[in-house]
């Protein structure tokens, strides 16, 4: 099932169109396939529980929930997404619905879910405030939220950061997507509309990559934000070049000998009051 959002403004058309870029489900697929089973673990979804994954993707979190019985609607703005989805769900065995929404203005009703989860994605969407006000709208007194974020000061923290000085400016309002990897960011969006908050900084491990270039080249190909700073900055060679040099660097103290990477993320889970 798919609702269509009927009248988006530029910035959601930007954004879409940012994720439908390159191939974000390589990502999911190659090389963060296992903080979705984590984020589903930690908050401990049940069967027959009514699961909400807002910024879903293509299903990281979403079809571990179908897997543990829960009755899962896979919610993300970018709808290009949810073929990969669709066929990955296939593959496991498991049904869930896939929606089209807009995680600052969800089309669900109050209290219509018993857990409401995002694995690095809520972090995208450029309005914090709007999105943590719909997740705890949605979600129904007792219920639980469950979010993975990637941290301000971890690895893809820091590729952000070195992204920045060749992205375009961000359209006023918008918050920059890892300050939802800081507790007391997320603690302030939320307030006291939540209880029981534990919130814990994790590491992924990342064995995708044997250099740090072939990283640079795997994240130039798929992954729709850094898709769009070489965008930008297409006709500036030396900035292109720059940041060729910038990505690689980074990559280059984050790969051990061994040829793996920790990426650190917060997981944070919550009862709704």
């Amino acid at each position: 099932m798919t609702t269509h959002i009927t009248t988006p403004d530029a910035i959601k058309v930007k954004h879409r169109a940012l994720w439908a870029s390159g191939d974000y489900p390589a990502v999911h697929t190659q090389v963060i396939a296992n903080l979705g089973s984590t984020l589903v673990d930690a908050v401990g979804i049940r069967e027959h529980e009514r699961v909400l994954d807002v910024a879903a993707g293509s299903g990281n979190a979403a079809i571990p929930a179908a897997e543990a019985g829960a009755e899962v609607v896979a919610s993300d703005l970018t709808p290009e997404l949810f073929t990969a989805g669709r066929q990955l769900a296939a593959e496991r065995q498991v049904e869930l619905t896939w929606q089209e929404a807009d995680v600052e203005a969800l089309p669900f009703e109050d209290n219509s879910f018993d857990v409401v989860i995002s694995c690095v994605g809520v972090m995208f969407a450029p309005h914090h405030q709007a999105s943590a006000d719909e997740i705890v709208r949605v979600c129904r007194s007792g219920g639980r939220i469950g979010l993975i974020n990637w941290t301000p000061q971890g690895f893809i923290g820091q590729m952000f950061a070195t992204m920045k000085p060749y992205a375009p400016p961000p359209p006023p309002g918008a918050q920059p997507p890892p300050l939802w990897g800081d507790e007391d960011h997320v603690r302030g969006l939320f307030g006291d509309r939540i209880a029981e908050v534990t919130a814990v900084r994790q590491t992924l491990k990342v064995d995708r990559f044997e250099t740090p270039e072939e990283f640079r080249e795997f994240f130039k190909e798929t992954y729709g934000p850094t898709i769009a700073v070489y965008k930008a900055n297409a006709e500036n060679p030396d900035a292109t070049a720059a940041l060729d040099t910038g990505l690689a660097d980074l990559a280059r103290t984050a790969l051990n000998d061994d040829g793996v990477m920790e990426w650190e993320y917060l997981l944070v889970t919550a009862v709704v009051r």
